[in-house]
C-alpha cells in the first residue's frame, strides 16, 4: 500500500508560478513511476506530466510542454511539479498517482494503482 496526500495547490494569478508536492509513504517509493494529473469541472481527468522510478525519464501533455517541470527526490519520498507561467485553463483539482513499475511513464490515468485526494489550483485572468 501506498498513500500520497498534495500540497501546495492555491490561487494565483496568470502568468504566476506554483509548486505542488506529492508525499508518499511506503519504503519503497523509489521503484514506483508517479504522474500528476488533473481534472476541470465537467471535464475527463487529464495526464499532465509523469516520472519515471529514477527521474531520468519524463513524460509531458503537450499543453504543459515548457512549463510544467516534474522532478523527484526519492531520499525524501516526494514529487514535485513546478508550474510556470500558469494560465486560466489551468485551473482544476490535481492528484498525483503511483504505479510500482520500471517502465516508461505514462500519462493514462488507467495505469495507475495509487492517488491522492488532489488539491485545487485556480488561476486567475
Amino acid at each position: 500500500q501506498v498513500q500520497l496526500v498534495e500540497s501546495g495547490g492555491g490561487l494565483v494569478q496568470a502568468g504566476g508560478s506554483l509548486r505542488l508536492s506529492c508525499a508518499a509513504s511506503g519504503r519503497t517509493f523509489s521503484t514506483y513511476v508517479v504522474g500528476w494529473f488533473r481534472q476541470a469541472p465537467g471535464e475527463e481527468r487529464e495526464g499532465v506530466a509523469a516520472i519515471n522510478w529514477n527521474g531520468g525519464i519524463t513524460a509531458y501533455a503537450d499543453s504543459v510542454k515548457g512549463r510544467f517541470t516534474i522532478s523527484r527526490e526519492n531520499a525524501k519520498n516526494t514529487v514535485y511539479l513546478q508550474m510556470n507561467s500558469l494560465k486560466p485553463e489551468d485551473t482544476a483539482v490535481y492528484y498525483c498517482a503511483t504505479v510500482m513499475t520500471f517502465g516508461l511513464p505514462p500519462l493514462r490515468s488507467e495505469a495507475y494503482d495509487y492517488w491522492g485526494q488532489g488539491t485545487q489550483i485556480t488561476v486567475s485572468s
